[in-house]
This record gives C-alpha cells, sequence and structure tokens, in this order.
C-alpha cells in the first residue's frame, strides 16, 4: 500500500517498549509518514510514538494483590482505549506481548473489523493451552519470535509468522568476554559469578536475598569468586540494602543496568527466570535458573504448566540443559551447590562447558533474523489483504 497507515499499538512493561520500539523502526523505514499511537514507552516515542498512556500504566508482578488492587485502573484503561480506537479506527490494531490485556482488545477491534496483529505469541506451548481459542479469536496474525511456533498456531487455525528474535541480532555469536571484564574493572583470569534475580520488583522481594545467600555460600566454597549484579533500573538501592542484610555488600558489584556486561563477562549465572535467561544463553554462558513467587502464584502456574521445563534455554533444547530451582527448591544452599558445579566443570569436564556452548550457537543461529523487516513485510500483507 502506497499511503502510510495508522497504526495504534499497546506495549506492556519495558520489554514489550523494546519491541514495539524495534517494530516501529521497521513500519517508519517502510513508510516515513506512519501515524501511530496508544499505549507505550520512551523506546516507541523515539520513533515518533504518541503515547496515551504510558507502558508501565500496565506493568503489574504475577498473580499479585497488586494486580487485584489495580485490577479496576487497567480494566478501565481498556474500556477507554477500545472506545477510543473504534472511533478513530486504525488500519492495524498491534498488540505487543501483554496477552492478559491485548487479547481482549484485539477480539473487540476484530470484531468490528479493524486488523489485528499480536506480536510475540503467547507461551501456549508451555502453559495457559486454553489461550489457543482467544488467541484464534483475536488476532488476524500472530508475529512469533521462535522458529517452531508458527506450525504449532496454524493447527489451530492461527495465521502466525517467524520473524527471529530480537534479541538474537543484537548479541555477538562469539561475545567478547575481555571487552566485557575490562569495562566492568575485572581481570582475565578472574572467576565471575554473575547475579540477576530478575528486573522487577516483586522478584527482587522473593529472590534478592536469597541469591545474595546463595553467594555467601559460594564465597565461602570458593573465596576468590568475584560476584557482578546488574540492577534493574529503580531497584538499585533496594538490591544495595539486601546486599548490606546478607553481609555481602563488600563481595558484590551492584550496578546499573549493563546485565548484556554481566552475563558477556562472567563464567557463570544464577539467574531469575524469564526472558535474561535466554540472554545468557546467546551469551553462550553456564547457568543455574531459579525463581520463587508468592503461593497463590505458585499453586496457579503449576496447575496450568504444559511441560517440565520453565527456562527458555531449556524450553528451546527440549531438555534440562541448565539446572532449574523452583520455589520450594530455591534455596541458597542448593543454588550455590549448582553454581559451584558449573565453576567446577571448567577443569574437571571442559567438555560439559563445550557441548553447552554448541548448543547454545546452534540456538543463537536459529533466532537470528531481520525481525523488523519480516515483521514489517508480515503486516503490508495483511493490510493489503
Amino acid at each position: 500500500m502506497g499511503q502510510a497507515p495508522e497504526v495504534a499499538l499497546v506495549a506492556g512493561e519495558a520489554s514489550g517498549d523494546v519491541l514495539a520500539g524495534l517494530l516501529l523502526g521497521g513500519l517508519r523505514s517502510r513508510w516515513p509518514d506512519l501515524v501511530a499511537h496508544g499505549i507505550g514507552g520512551p523506546q516507541m516515542v523515539r520513533q515518533g510514538f504518541e503515547a496515551w498512556w504510558p507502558h508501565h500504566s500496565l506493568t503489574v508482578h504475577g498473580f499479585s494483590w497488586e494486580l487485584l488492587r489495580r485490577y479496576r485502573e487497567i480494566v478501565g484503561i481498556r474500556r477507554q482505549l477500545r472506545e477510543r480506537l473504534l472511533l478513530q479506527r486504525p488500519d492495524v490494531f498491534i498488540g505487543v506481548d501483554a496477552p492478559d490485556f491485548n487479547l481482549d482488545l484485539e477480539a473487540s477491534l476484530k470484531a468490528a473489523g479493524v486488523k489485528t496483529v499480536h506480536f510475540v505469541s503467547p507461551s501456549v506451548w508451555a502453559w495457559r493451552a486454553e489461550r489457543l481459542e482467544k488467541m484464534h479469536r483475536s488476532a488476524d496474525l500472530v508475529l512469533c519470535i521462535f522458529p517452531f511456533e508458527p506450525a504449532l498456531l496454524a493447527r489451530h487455525g492461527i495465521a502466525a509468522t517467524y520473524v527471529g528474535h530480537p534479541i538474537a541480532g543484537t548479541i555477538a555469536l562469539v561475545p567478547d568476554r575481555g571487552a566485557a571484564r575490562a569495562k566492568l574493572g575485572l581481570g582475565d583470569a578472574d572467576t565471575v559469578v554473575a547475579l540477576l534475580p530478575g528486573s522487577r520488583s516483586g522478584e527482587i522481594a522473593h529472590l534478592g536475598l536469597r541469591f545474595f545467600q546463595a553467594a555467601g555460600h559460594i564465597a565461602a566454597v570458593q573465596p576468590d569468586v568475584k560476584f557482578v549484579l546488574p540492577a534493574a533500573p529503580g531497584l538499585q538501592e533496594r538490591i544495595a540494602a539486601l546486599a548490606q542484610q546478607s553481609g555481602m555488600a563488600q563481595r558484590v558489584q551492584i550496578f546499573a543496568g549493563q546485565s548484556h556486561t554481566a552475563l558477556a563477562a562472567c563464567d557463570v549465572s544464577l539467574i531469575a527466570s524469564g526472558t535474561a535467561t535466554l540472554e545468557a544463553a546467546l551469551f553462550k554462558r553456564p547457568m543455574v535458573i531459579a525463581y520463587h513467587m508468592g503461593w497463590l502464584s505458585w499453586q496457579l502456574m503449576r496447575r496450568k504448566r504444559l511441560q517440565p521445563w520453565v527456562g527458555l534455554p531449556n524450553i528451546l533444547c527440549r531438555e534440562f540443559v541448565v539446572p532449574e530451582l523452583l520455589q520450594d527448591a530455591a534455596t541458597p544452599e542448593a543454588m550455590a551447590k549448582e553454581v559451584l558445579n558449573w565453576l567446577h566443570a571448567r577443569s574437571a569436564a571442559p567438555e560439559k562447558i563445550e557441548a553447552l556452548t554448541e548448543k547454545f550457537t546452534l540456538l543463537h543461529q536459529s533466532l537470528q533474523r531481520d525481525t523488523a523487516k519480516l515483521a514489517t513485510d508480515a503486516i503490508e500483507n495483511l493490510l493489503q489483504g
């Protein structure tokens, strides 16, 4: 289509803002006069996006009391947005992740004749398979970031296309460990463990102290280990307080952001389940995945779980290539033991590290695509259809 389309987008949380910013860059390259508005963050605004609400207005952690407290507010935002979009009738609506918010909104818009796209398929292959029927009602097209997803969705009558994982294109196939260590003031011979307890306040509440206590157990066995912790924006002060509480304030180097630098620099990471585990895999680093949440959240997630794995590296490799410690199993002692096993393998079983590196390299190559262009091509085809 020659004329620039009007596009409405909704992205929740910082990760959605990054994905939507990348997508908007591709769309604007195709259509410089593109009009885009909805809910989004700074990465989207840099691409000329008009944010009617900020992306963090949708952010909550798990099945928490915060969700119950903010339910009416979030539903109110969705109602106002729906009414506004039904009046303006954009050429296409793109929901970026945030399926609990976006799928219902997409269903209303699709029923009214607005074309709808969902960017990043919900993890229906991992849990909550009941979402497949909702996706069928909601999205004219799903843009998938994992290569096995389009075939799975097609079996349920959902149009989908694989566009690659955007993170894979930002990380070198062979990361520069030396440069990362120099940036953090670490030596080439240092043994480095990266601690990544999560990027949300709720995750820090459940995992922060456990991670510092695990570091204490590791240091007791291997005193020469150096610890780095890249704190998510706004959480550095809280994390520093937990380091002080655990007695590890002098042993752990805490800095704002720079998670990719920490992952490139480390020998092993102790890491919360989530997107960061995929990033660790793309940096070809051994890891120990841990997660802990409130009792109710855990019961709900556990009952809807479809696979034996929770961590993305294990899901994508279809085997336990790295250990997972979940809920009651996520004790500081267990975390420390698994990290020490990886550190020991560097000298005692280097073939184990080499095999993991090879698996992660193949995974990286399978995810590398020109995401912005492929997504834009797919959206253009939908608009022309």
